[in-house]
Parts: C-alpha cells; structure tokens; sequence
C-alpha cells in the first residue's frame, strides 16, 4: 500500500509553512488539496503559495486550469491520484494539504460521488434556474428539509453544491451526506498519516482577520478587476471563491468596499468553523493543537515524524 500524508485543518492555521518543512524532512512532494489554487491567475484571494515559500519542494495541482473552466471533485481525484502514483515511482512520499475536505476524502478512499459523468441533467439544469431565480436562502432551506446534515458543512452560496446535493436527492431518494458517509466506511487505500491542524480559535479568527487585511493590501481588488475584464462572472465556478464574489460585488457597485471585506472575514471564519466540524467527523485522524507545542515547530515536526514511524511511513 502506497504511503500518503495528509496535512489539513482550517483556513489560516499554518498550513502550507508547515507541510514545506516537513516535506523537506521526510523527502516529499506536496499535492495541493485547495478547490481555488488549481486556476491559474487567482493568486491572492487564494493565499496561493509563492515559487519562493515552496523552498524547492516540488508541488502539484497549482495553477493547472484557467479561472474560466469548471473543476469538480472528480477531476480533483483523477489527477491528485496519478500524481501520488507519479510521486512514489520517484521514490518521494506524495504529501496532500488544504483544508478542502471533499477533495481529500475523494483521493484517500477513493470515493465514487456519483458525478454522473460530467453530463448535466434536466434536473439539474431546472435547480439552476431555480437557484438562480428564487436565491441561495430558498434554495438552502429545500435542501436542510431533506439533507440537514449536509447543510452543516456547506455553505448556502455554494450554488454548485447545494444544487448537486438536491439533484441527488431527487435522482435517488436518498441524502447524499448519507451517500458520502457510506462511502467513508471505505477503508483507506493508502497507508497514511493523516494530520489535522488546530489552535485556539480565537487566534485563528484573528490571523483570517489579517490575512484578509493583507490580502486588500497587496491588490486583491485589482485581481479581481483584471479576471472581471477578462469576462469572469459570479456564473463563473471560479468565481465562487471566499474574497472573489464579494470583490466582485463591490466592482458590480453592489456593496461598499468595507461591506465587502467585512463580508470576507465573516464568512472566512464561517468556513473556517465547517472545516473544522467537517474534519472531526474524519476517522483516524492525528490532530495537532500547535498551541500545546508552544507554537515550537521543530517540536511539531518531531511529533509528526514519530507519528509517521508507527506507521512505518518513514524509518
């Protein structure tokens, strides 16, 4: 069984500094697990990271599409999967981080979600228009009435989500958090040391906060404005992302630009909270509390490494 680590938790914990070391350590490359930094040109509203904060690890499923194209859950684990493949032939330990939940339970049980094969039926095209016609608040509140568990871990503004979830609801008569909980029975198919990031939240509300703050500073609006010019719309998947509607409604002289930052560190630490929720409910999982390591690094790394002795993962 092939080896996998997996370093997740919520957004702005720590991430990507702390899979760089790692990776260094342990000889790995690093597999992106993030829905937004696979699109090429939306670099600051995703916290992408740097050519120079990679330090000469080698990473993969960044920058692969253009912010005009869709990318689903499938797509992710088609090539995060040839990648780990790839990875371990060079004799390197494939490494996969982000805090986008679906993606890595997609490639670490091998999940089938059911996406029909890319083909976009009637219904779901009428979910469309109804989403698009009636709001995500109506929209949402159909879907808590039959999947409420679901509910908990997406957010209502996630049109494509909430509309397969009701389209699968309708096709099979069953909730698809059902459906994806029985896929998590799986077991794993790699052998993997599977690390879940955490601190006080408090603290990580208040580096969103700044990340945001930074993220305004370095030219998030002029980001947007130049995918916007490109003939980006809130239609476009990629356009979804935490930092880009709300820009984009400021830009569409919807909100104010305060009103728009604001929004961004609210519902950033809305979704911070899902993942959160979404990773407790993950089996085998080693969380790390980086306060109880007194934010001390090398003592994390020490953890980590002896985790992945157990499991026989390194020597």
């Amino acid at each position: 069984m092939n080896p996998l680590v997996i370093i997740a938790g919520p957004t702005a914990v720590g991430k990507s500094a702390l899979s760089i070391l790692l990776a260094k350590r342990i000889d790995a490359e690093i597999i992106s697990a993030d829905s937004m930094q696979v699109y090429k040109g939306m670099d600051i509203g995703s916290a992408k990271i740097t050519k120079e904060e990679m330090q000469g690890v080698p990473h993969h499923l960044i920058d692969i599409l253009e912010p005009t194209g869709d990318f689903s859950v499938a797509d992710f684990k088609d090539l995060a999967k040839k990648a780990s493949f790839d990875i371990c032939k060079r004799g390197k330990i494939p490494m996969l981080v982000g805090g986008t939940g679906f993606y890595i339970q997609s490639l670490l049980y091998d999940v089938d979600f059911d996406e029909s094969n890319g083909k976009v039926s009637l219904c779901r095209e009428t979910l469309e228009k109804e989403y698009d016609e009636l709001g995500p608040d109506v929209m949402f509140e159909r879907l808590k009435n039959v999947d409420p568990d679901y509910c908990e871990i997406i957010h209502k503004n996630d049109k494509k989500r909430v509309v397969r979830a009701l389209e699968f609801y309708l096709d099979t008569k069953t909730p698809i958090s059902k459906h994806n909980n029985l896929e998590m029975q799986k077991e794993p198919v790699y052998n993997t040391g599977f690390f879940v990031l955490t601190d006080d939240r408090e603290k990580i509300y208040k580096r969103i906060n700044e990340r945001v703050d930074v993220m305004v500073k370095s030219g998030l609006v002029d980001e947007v404005k130049r995918l916007k010019d490109l003939g980006l719309t809130k239609e476009n998947v990629s356009m979804h992302g935490l930092g880009y509607k709300e820009i984009l409604m400021y830009l569409d002289n919807e909100i104010s630009l305060d009103e728009a930052v604001y929004m961004i560190k609210r519902d950033s630490r809305h979704f911070a909270k899902r993942q959160l929720t979404w990773f407790k409910r993950e089996r085998n999982v080693t969380w790390v509390s980086i306060d109880k390591f007194g934010y001390d690094k090398e003592k994390i790394l020490d953890f980590m490494c002896e985790e992945l002795r157990k499991k026989n993962i390194i020597i």
